[in-house]
């Protein structure tokens, strides 16, 4: 949120600032700054802090700092790959739906958020709110609040984190480590100027925070995070006064921040031909390829703009940014020249598209089959001036990581079916590949209104389905205020990593600052992709006694289980699903719903307890250790690769040895990583250094009780 006062301040603002070089050309030539978080300490638990209220006063209105390039994309008479009609649609399954935060008196909402394991954070410019996901319940603050001032999360941190409350908000749901990730601006009375990051110790969001303050000597516009194996990535467009002089991109330690230890940020500053990056965002439960790097991408004329950044934390000489790497796609014009032209009903006031960006999130998924993928969107004129979303999908080259080789474009559309306009998108997939996309709708004889669409893997390479909807709003935003949104928000689910989560802006009435939010989940059928099913017998011997069996050791039932039962004894059956799996429910011989069921004995019954499994990663080290420079040995980690004798015996130096990624049980090999080794099947390793080799499977567990 930047306020008019702001900009005043902002243009007195004059001459370069020290630490800051611009236009490193290419900036892959730049040498990383390195700056130490400026304060960080571990909060108390978030649930004993008081709530602040949200300041109410003057209307706030988001100043529209525009990125302007040199090469300015141009006009596209006739959008090329325009989709003018829905597809056959995908089937979808509604689920839980609720209202989100609503704040007065400020503009645009920035609303975003995430979903965790029970919870669902949502942040919406200046004010915040913890929800249970399963009722839409607020967790946090406590009733009557509805809503948390964001400086709450740095209450007792000192400094402006904890002073200023300014916006530009992220919430981030890291699913590998099970935590929250939150980030604010905070520019009053600056320069300098900080961004405010929180990490939560534990997976509950109303615990306590590992909390940070980096600084940065210009203004740190429309910050966007990115969660990935080795830090948090954040893209930044910097202003020296009111002039834009390029994106900045940093790196914050994330191993650090995890354990609540001092944390670095390495960070390059871009000139100003480049604006408005995303860094991607890793979804689902499969890692990059080791050593991955963060991509960042941003759209320049009729092509995206590709970097890569690999921060080396123990040697931060050694961190690179590489790019940009041109990726030619179809023309296309920025929506509204990047202005205002979103017409409504009942009102001329126009709203404005942000289309000089990409909208978040860049979206990063890893398959099973080990095929990389990013989804990403923007807002463009599609025909007549109508304006639709345009999406992405980035895949990694044949025989080759995103990290070695050049990213390709493998699909792309721009989804304007008919007259009404959409915008303000977010774009993300599930991890049976089906891709879903969240958006404004709006047009001169409808309010503005949230919808989604989506398709399958097997569908039309560039074609999206039907068009659902979310909320139909019943208000426009009428007078002078044409900031809207910002950005959305479309995240996956971690628990079943099928579930995506949309929030977005809507009005209930005609005006202005009474904007409202809406959250809502949806899946996508055929994921998940796999279910698991256990069946427990029960045979009678005869008229009298008999014996319980099951086709799987872990159904769990009484002691009548594994002893000789009388006809009409009772069996207690309790379905316990390890974690990461979703008891579905039972069926047959009386059961139905959820656990427990008792059984009555008196006839031969088959009882079946259903479980959806959740693909789980494993990982397989091969070590390599020399001794001195001639003999050493080889040992696995867990056991599980196979290779030639020399595997358990005593080598020489320049031995080779093949390696074999044998899956056990429904486990499948997604690939090697390490050593000289990519890919899939057997690999060559030459032993001429200590090597370390990574054999990553996708282990489909057989999820059931006990």
């Amino acid at each position: 949120m930047r306020t008019r006062a702001f900009l005043a301040f902002a243009l007195t603002i004059a001459g370069p600032l020290i630490g800051i070089s611009y236009g490193q050309e290419p900036p892959g030539l730049a040498v990383a700054e390195v700056h130490q978080s400026v304060h960080h300490d571990v909060s108390r638990p978030l649930r004993e802090i008081p709530a602040i209220s949200v300041h109410v006063g003057e209307p706030k209105v988001e100043i529209p700092l525009r990125l302007i390039h040199p090469n300015e994309v141009k006009p596209s008479e006739n959008d090329p790959v325009i989709q003018q009609s829905t597809g056959t649609g995908i089937a979808t399954t509604p689920g839980k739906g609720f209202d989100g935060v609503g704040v007065s008196r400020y503009a645009p909402s920035d609303a975003n958020g995430a979903a965790g394991t029970n919870q669902y954070v949502q942040w919406v410019n200046v004010a915040f709110a913890v929800f249970d996901k399963t009722t839409g319940a607020i967790l946090y603050p406590p009733p009557p609040a509805t809503s948390a001032a964001g400086n709450t999360l740095w209450s007792g941190f000192g400094g402006p984190c904890e002073v200023n409350n300014d916006g530009d908000p992220i919430v981030q749901y890291d699913k590998a480590a099970n935590r929250w990730v939150m980030s604010q601006i905070s520019y009053t009375n600056g320069p300098p100027f900080y961004q405010c990051v929180a990490v939560s110790t534990t997976p509950d969001a109303t615990g306590s925070y590992a909390r940070y303050a980096f600084q940065y000597n210009n203004f740190n516009d429309y910050g966007k995070l990115g969660v990935w194996p080795d830090g948090y990535y954040a893209s930044f467009n910097m202003f020296q006064g009111n002039s834009f002089i390029g994106s900045k991109v940093c790196a914050y330690d994330r191993t650090a921040m995890l354990a609540g230890a001092p944390a670095t940020q390495q960070c390059f500053q871009l000139s100003s031909a480049y604006g408005g990056l995303l860094p991607s965002d890793l979804d689902g439960t499969i890692a990059p390829p080791d050593g991955s790097p963060n991509f960042f991408v941003a759209f320049g004329t009729n092509a995206l703009r590709l970097w890569k950044f690999h921060a080396d934390w123990t040697t931060p000489a050694n961190t690179t940014l590489t790019g940009p790497i041109m990726i030619p796609v179809a023309a296309f014009t920025m929506a509204c020249n990047g202005g205002a032209c979103i017409p409504q009903s009942e009102t001329t006031q126009k709203l404005d598209s942000l289309g000089d960006r990409l909208m978040y999130r860049l979206a990063y998924r890893r398959f099973s089959d080990g095929h990389e993928a990013m989804v990403v969107n923007h807002s463009v004129t599609a025909s007549n001036g109508i304006v639709g979303v345009r999406w992405y999908e980035l895949r990694n080259p044949d025989g080759a990581t995103m990290a070695s080789g050049t990213p390709i474009l493998y699909q792309q559309g721009t989804f304007a079916p008919d007259s009404t306009y959409r915008w303000m998108g977010s774009v993300a997939m599930d991890n049976a590949g089906n891709i879903g996309l969240g958006y404004s709708v709006s047009s001169g004889t409808i309010h503005p209104g949230i919808r989604f669409t989506g398709r399958a893997p097997s569908d039309p390479l560039g074609l999206l389905g039907s068009e659902i909807s979310i909320l139909e709003g019943t208000g426009s935003q009428t007078k002078t205020l044409a900031r809207w949104g910002d950005y959305t928000s479309l995240s996956v689910d971690p628990t079943d990593d099928c579930t995506l989560w949309y929030t977005n802006q809507y009005l209930k009435s005609n005006g202005t600052f009474n904007w409202s939010t809406r959250i809502d989940s949806f899946q996508f059928t055929g994921c998940p992709a796999s279910s698991s099913q256990f069946t427990l017998t029960v045979a009678k011997n005869g008229t009298g006694t008999g014996t319980v069996t099951s086709s799987d050791s872990k159904i769990a039932c009484g002691a009548t289980c594994s002893a000789a039962y009388a006809s009409g004894a009772q069996v207690t059956l309790t379905a316990v699903a390890d974690s990461g799996a979703t008891f579905a429910g039972w069926s047959g011989g009386g059961c139905s719903g959820t656990s427990p069921c008792t059984v009555t004995v008196n006839a031969n019954t088959t009882v079946t307890a259903t479980f959806n499994t959740v693909p789980v990663q494993q990982q397989f080290t091969l070590t390599v250790t020399k001794s001195g420079t001639g003999n050493g040995s080889i040992s696995s980690s867990p056991a599980g690769i196979s290779c030639g004798s020399t595997c358990s015996a005593v080598f020489n130096s320049g031995t080779v040895v093949t390696l074999t990624a044998n899956p056990v049980g429904s486990s499948a090999f997604l690939g090697w990583s390490g050593g000289g080794c990519s890919g899939t099947g057997s690999c060559i390793v030459t032993l001429n250094a200590d090597t370390t080799v990574t054999a990553t499977f996708n282990n489909v567990k057989r999820k059931g009780p006990g």
